[in-house]
């Protein structure tokens, strides 16, 4: 018996990295999970990985910068699942640089992936999981946007912290019928992560120093795991709230 048996997860972002690693460790408790991303082969990879232990899993291709697709994604899981009791909102775009160098479309980009996907996928979600007597929402945010100097991603952080207020703000609202909504900020290994310490040694050796873990968290077990957590039974009192998983590295107030 899994802690999310007989729970449909749809997880946005899911073919690779922290996606997936949250995506492995919702079906090894149970959940079916709707693995959702741009790039069919990633996701159908995902998918794989999940049947290999007896988890159910189907991928789903939807650009959720697209708002046109946000709405028939969701209807699919509905009507392939039964419904909805977990959505986490992890499709990410890099928006780097500093201010002056942000256009237009990279500005359209961040904040149509970010918080504007965030909010709709909510709004769209709402209904199925009010209908299930609750769920839980887990958008995935950065400690990016806590620290003093954010030279060179201020408009990344700011499509952070945008999704932060969403995330205080729906668990205000829905709390009475029995959504939690978190946010969590993690640091992984993810590929993205991975090419960067690669190039970049000596600048990744200072990072994982800064870290008072000692190191950069596993998709699957630091991260995965720790949603599992959020979004079970044992965090059933615990909303609104942004956890930091990055080592202890970032200063939240």
């Amino acid at each position: 018996m899994g802690t999310l048996d007989g729970k449909v997860a749809l997880i946005t972002g899911a073919g690779q990295g922290v996606g997936a690693g949250m995506a492995f460790a919702l079906a090894k408790e149970g959940a079916r999970i709707a693995v959702v991303g741009r790039t069919e082969a990633k996701l159908v990879d995902t998918c794989a990985g999940i049947a290999d232990f007896g988890g159910v899993a189907e991928p789903i291709v939807c650009d959720v910068s697209k708002r046109d697709q946000l709405g028939p994604m969701v209807d699919r899981v509905v009507d392939e699942f039964g419904g909805i009791d977990i959505l986490v909102n992890n499709a990410n775009a890099s928006a780097l640089g500093p201010l002056l160098d942000i256009t237009p479309k990279l500005l359209d980009r961040a904040m149509a992936v970010g918080p504007v996907a965030t909010l709709l996928l909510m709004q769209l979600c709402y209904p199925h999981l009010k209908a299930r007597g609750g769920g839980s929402i887990i958008n995935l945010v950065s400690s990016s946007a806590v620290r003093w100097d954010t030279s060179g991603y201020g408009l990344y952080a700011a499509t952070k912290e945008a999704m932060r207020s969403l995330t205080r703000t729906a668990a205000s609202e829905w709390g009475p019928d029995g959504i939690r909504v978190n946010a969590i900020a993690p640091h992984a290994l993810s590929p993205g992560l991975k090419w960067w310490t690669e190039n970049n040694p000596e600048e990744a050796a200072e990072f994982v120093k800064s870290i008072p873990l000692g190191r950069i968290g596993d998709c699957e077990q630091d991260i995965g795991r720790a949603v599992v957590f959020l979004v079970g039974p044992d965090a059933g009192y615990l909303s609104g709230a942004t956890i930091p998983l990055d080592g202890g590295q970032a200063r939240w107030s």
